[in-house]
């Protein structure tokens, strides 16, 4: 299937692979990981498949068995450095120019208030009456998981 030309994560995933911007996490030649843009929550990740697809049906076998690896290894990674009590994983993909299938890890504090549990912790991305973080913790964020991650290995199959 080919990439529409609207495919915000399409063109993401053709960016120069040399150019790191602050939210960059990790990738490998399936998936790509990065830091939501205008979340009101620090860690709140964006797991993407590398190729386009619109349904995780569609998904090779290699990239539905890392998926998992990725999910276990980001959650721990969150853990280690929000120090979150949990973490909540979502995959919906309908919002238009998003409908390329991806999925937000999200750490949930201890203490966040009920208003934003489960799936209406979506109430905190993307909302002008929540605050984004800033770009300096975004930064500081990306650069403590990518360092918890092993680096910047953008060619191996991620490892438990």
């Amino acid at each position: 299937m080919s990439a529409p030309s609207s495919c915000l994560s399409c063109g993401q995933n053709a960016e120069n692979p040399n150019r790191r911007p602050e939210n960059w996490i990790a990738s490998d030649d399936n998936w790509r990981v990065s830091h939501a843009i205008g979340a009101a929550v620090a860690g709140w990740l964006v797991l993407v498949p590398r190729r386009h697809v619109v349904t995780i049906a569609d998904l090779t076998d290699e990239e539905a068995a890392a998926l998992g690896t990725w999910q276990i290894r980001l959650s721990r990674a969150l853990h280690a450095v929000t120090g979150c009590a949990k973490t909540y994983v979502a995959q919906f993909a309908e919002l238009a120019g998003f409908e390329h299938v991806h999925f937000h890890v999200v750490p949930r504090a201890d203490g966040l208030p009920h208003h934003f549990q489960g799936p209406r912790v979506f109430r905190l991305l993307g909302k002008p009456d929540q605050p984004a973080v800033t770009p300096a913790e975004v930064t500081r964020v990306s650069a403590a998981l990518r360092s918890h991650l092993g680096g910047s290995d953008t060619s191996a199959a991620p490892s438990l």
